[in-house]
């Protein structure tokens, strides 16, 4: 018997137990251990962030999260789906906004999951082009900038930004991979702070919130 059998014999038996405080036969069909079900360590990577992440969101009530009789968390998938379709939907009026603009999408959900966690609203741009159209449909609080994506690059952005919303007035945080990338020379072009790869997201949020704070003092 395999790991994930023995899982999901586990996760069976727990639901057979709970049957007479929640009854559903879907929930009991999808509780035999096939896909739907994930383990800790697989929502953390199905979500792309930590498990200490998940294991925050799922204390918090943010997450639902179920337990087998030896005390292990399983998350539905579908559950798992929600939680992003959620997080993504439209920022509230009064909350900064953040707007991540990085070719690696992996990377752009770890960033925005990490920011709305701490009650940010947070948009997406996969390249510099939609960042820029989303800097039209409504300017940030702060920009967060890859260097070095296809087409224009994060310093190509970062000129247009300063070119049509003046130097400064909209705090850019730049990222890079790249050894031959500095904070010397970010701040040289008009960024407010620079972040190597790979992103600590504590870090990051600190950045974050100091920037947000001193644009809007």
């Amino acid at each position: 018997m395999t790991w994930e059998e023995s899982a999901g014999l586990v996760d069976f038996a727990f639901f057979h137990m709970a049957d007479g405080l929640r009854r559903s036969a879907t929930r009991e069909r999808q509780a035999g251990g096939g896909p739907d079900w994930l383990t800790l360590g697989q929502a953390a990577t199905y979500l792309g962030v930590a498990q200490s992440t998940v294991r925050k969101w799922s204390d918090g009530g943010r997450l639902a999260a179920f337990y087998t009789p030896g005390g292990h968390r399983r998350f539905r998938r579908g559950d798992l789906d929600d939680f992003l379709s959620g997080s993504r939907s439209t920022p509230l009026r009064g909350t900064p906004l953040v707007l991540v603009v990085d070719d690696d999408a992996r990377l752009r959900e770890f960033v925005r999951v990490n920011l709305e966690m701490d009650g940010y609203s947070v948009r997406e741009a996969a390249n510099a082009e939609e960042g820029l159209a989303a800097l039209v449909d409504e300017p940030p609080d702060l920009i967060l900038l890859d260097v070095m994506m296809p087409g224009m690059s994060g310093y190509e952005m970062l000129q247009r930004v300063q070119d049509q919303h003046g130097v400064g007035t909209i705090p850019v945080i730049m990222f890079s991979g790249q050894a031959d990338e500095s904070p010397e020379r970010a701040a040289e072009r008009g960024a407010q702070a620079f972040l190597g790869k790979p992103v600590d997201p504590q870090t990051l949020i600190d950045a974050t919130k100091q920037l947000i704070r001193a644009s809007t003092a």
